[in-house]
């Protein structure tokens, strides 16, 4: 049950394919975008809103399409992780949205060097905290009691604590517990300095804590669902405290038992979900931008919002106007505590945090990549597949996405049609070693037959040798349009018979002709997600590389 080392990966296919923008990448529920909601017919002449926000916020639609209809507006919504909204922010005034409504503000702090932003606005609130299994926090004395992020680590290093999380360079969550662990292990300074990063021991116990991670994925949402599926596997997850209430809700009425929030005292953070102008000269749109910010503070919205599990107020939502249903005190939520968050760095040690934990700190990743090389990849899916491997294995390409290989990392690639063609292996981040292994890939040719599920099983064996070290994010990415000639249902079989497990998630990625409900079964049952590649190829390798 390990994941790996792929975080942003293409933003940089973005330049190259010419692809457009992803509850989140970080979501909070989903990751990826999706198409927007029907909007209802509107006069001519209406002003006409495009708003890009975390997809934690989907929930929100409703309310956003009720203040269009009432304003006589158009307003599309598009769902991206924080990072991509910030890649958008990035382009200045010709970011092609009207508002952003990112997971934190760090991510418009970091990106909108040209200072289009206007009017930010905090619409609600939630921090990133630890949901413990009840039953295992009580035994490792943290109910009612503080505990801190190197308490935390104890208890992982000791085995007492099974935890996963989502990855620090694609998730708003995983980057901002990150930086409260930083900053926690660097005793709590007023706020991050460079110099804190270079320190040995902050960089000794960072590398610790992010060893002791089980599972790391790309979107705070499938984490929440990961945790509701293999509630054998894990004790314990760092997310948003929306998500875990919507965990416990869930957890409760199958009759299982809740998780219990954890705040850490030296190394807490809270979304602040900022909904800010993209100020492009349009006075109209800027008001119509406004008009919507003040919809969604009034009173009634703020009820409907903290209804849904999120806080309102100032660290909101207050003892005396907090319904226990939702931020019920028996999983240790406190609305009426003062939270006392860490003070988030400027936007280069951030940046620097994030390069670090993605060369240095997290744990090193074996990723199998079971590449399709049939005849029916030839043409446009093995170009697509080439270009795609292109850009991971492309040190300069893939820093400046944060998708750069640690030294530790182990990159696998196992083409294949009726057999395994082949297995390379690139050990580390060498420049010329993974120009080697692209090389070999690029000469691969297309060839005959699909036994995808055949080859999935010798990728399975390999996999398992390196997850058995306790010392890797192990899994398998299967790039195929998904016509194979072997069957799904006699691979799990053999799985299953075998007692090969289903604890190495295989991530699909489809191409061409693909048969999507084949691929769709196979990564939800192996414990991982599918990408559509079809239509754009680019985006399917961004919200996919966040999951590895």
């Amino acid at each position: 049950m390990k994941n790996s080392f792929w975080t942003l990966l293409v933003t940089g296919l973005l330049l190259l394919t010419g692809a457009g923008c992803g509850r989140e990448t970080d979501d909070g529920r989903a990751q990826g975008r999706t198409a927007a909601p029907a909007v209802a017919a509107t006069p001519a002449g209406a002003v006409r809103l495009r708003l890009v926000a975390g997809s934690e916020n989907r929930e929100l639609e409703p309310l956003i399409q009720e203040f269009a209809r009432r304003q006589g507006m158009a307003i599309e919504v598009v769902y991206m992780g924080s990072i991509e909204i910030g890649r958008e922010l990035a382009k200045g005034k010709d970011c092609p949205f009207d508002a952003v409504w990112p997971a934190a503000s760090l991510w418009i702090d970091m990106f909108d060097e040209a200072k289009v932003t206007r009017n930010a606005e905090s619409i609600m609130r939630t921090p990133v905290v630890f949901g413990v299994r009840k039953s295992v926090a009580r035994s490792l004395g943290w109910v009612g009691a503080d505990v801190r992020v190197m308490d935390i680590l104890q208890a992982a290093e000791a085995r007492k604590l099974r935890f996963a999380m989502t990855s620090a360079s694609q998730s708003n969550s995983g980057a901002s517990a990150y930086l409260g662990f930083l900053s926690a292990f660097a005793g709590s300074p007023e706020v991050l300095r460079p110099e804190d990063l270079a320190r040995e021991e902050v960089r000794t116990r960072t590398q610790r804590f992010l060893g002791q991670v089980d599972r790391s994925v790309g979107s705070s949402g499938f984490l929440k669902d990961l945790l509701l599926e293999k509630y054998d596997w894990l004790d314990a997850m760092v997310n948003y405290e929306s998500m875990v209430i919507a965990a416990n809700q869930t957890l409760v009425a199958r009759g299982r038992e809740p998780l219990y929030v954890v705040y850490p005292v030296d190394g807490l953070t809270i979304a602040d979900s900022p909904l800010a102008v993209v100020a492009k000269g349009d006075v109209q749109k800027e008001a119509g931008v406004q008009q919507l910010q003040r919809f969604l503070l009034s009173p009634e919205s703020q009820r409907r919002i903290q209804a849904l599990g999120w806080r309102t107020g100032l660290v909101g939502p207050g003892a005396e106007a907090a319904d226990i249903r939702v931020f019920n005190p028996d999983w240790g939520i406190t609305p009426d505590k003062i939270l006392a968050p860490i003070r988030l760095p400027a936007g280069p040690v951030i940046r620097a945090a994030l390069d670090l934990y993605q060369g240095v700190f997290r744990k090193p990743c074996c990723t199998l990549f079971v590449l399709d090389f049939s005849g029916s990849m030839r043409g446009t899916g093995e170009r697509q597949l080439k270009e795609a491997m292109r850009i991971l294995l492309t040190p300069a390409l893939a820093q400046r996405y944060l998708l750069q290989p640690a030294p530790k990392d182990v990159t696998i690639v196992m083409p294949y049609s009726d057999d395994v063609v082949a297995e390379w292996k690139a050990e580390g981040n060498d420049p010329q070693v993974l120009d080697g292994l692209l090389s070999q890939i690029e000469a691969q040719n297309a060839l005959a037959g699909t036994y995808t599920h055949k080859a999935l099983l010798r990728a399975l064996r390999t996999a398992k040798t390196y997850a058995a070290t306790g010392k890797y994010h192990t899994s398998i990415v299967l790039m195929s349009d998904g016509a194979a000639t072997d069957s799904l249902a006699d691979f799990f079989r053999t799985v299953d018979d075998r007692g090969i497990g289903r604890d190495i998630p295989i991530y699909t990625i489809l191409f061409a002709e693909a048969k999507e409900r084949d691929m769709k079964a196979l990564a939800e049952g192996m414990g991982g997600k599918m990408f559509d590649g079809r239509k754009d190829v680019a985006k399917a390798f961004r919200e996919a590389r966040g999951y590895n």
